[in-house]
């Protein structure tokens, strides 16, 4: 089973100022451990990077960076993408098909949004996902601290499982490349 490691918007708007994620430093640490293993194993990483014109997330722009602490290796593969969903008008599919690739470990930010989109839009199409559990983050909402965010994103994204693939939320410990 041929494995690759989505790392979703871990750039420097949503890692510090106004749109700070939550726990972000400890977010990231455990997102480079998962990284470092999976390159050790000759699993692909790859970076995807959200764009918005006229925001901070501004294609080129300081907040659209990768975030500072994030360890990158030149052979990671790069995304953008202008929607929450990784393989929406993306080459992700291309560089990852499911054919090819049968299951995707997914952490990043946000937790209910690029996050969210993605997790499913991959069991959609058919791969098995491991969401890492401890490795993705998001901001509070004014209903919801992000804390209970996650919590609940984990325990619904855990319980999709189709005919074709399945979704698995385990803690980056648990997750062997």
């Amino acid at each position: 089973m041929t494995t690759a490691l989505l790392i979703i918007d871990v750039q420097r708007a949503l890692c510090s100022g106004e749109y700070q994620c939550h726990d972000i430093h400890r977010v990231i640490d455990t997102i480079n451990g998962l990284s470092v293993r999976a390159r050790k194993a000759g699993v692909p990483v790859v970076l995807i990077q959200h764009e918005e014109k006229d925001s901070p997330l501004a294609q080129g722009a300081e907040g659209w960076q990768l975030a500072e602490g994030l360890e990158t290796s030149p052979k990671d593969l790069r995304v953008r993408k202008t929607t929450p969903d990784s393989f929406y008008q993306t080459d992700l599919r291309k560089l990852l098909p499911s054919e090819d690739f049968e299951k995707l470990v997914i952490c990043g930010l946000q937790t209910d949004y690029c996050v969210n989109a993605t997790v499913r839009q991959a069991h959609q199409l058919g791969y098995d996902v491991v969401l890492v559990a401890d490795a993705h983050s998001t901001v509070d909402n004014g209903n919801m601290s992000a804390e209970d965010i996650i919590a609940e994103h984990n325990k619904d994204l855990a319980h999709l499982t189709g005919s074709v693939a399945r979704i698995d939320v385990k803690p980056a410990a648990d997750i062997a490349f």
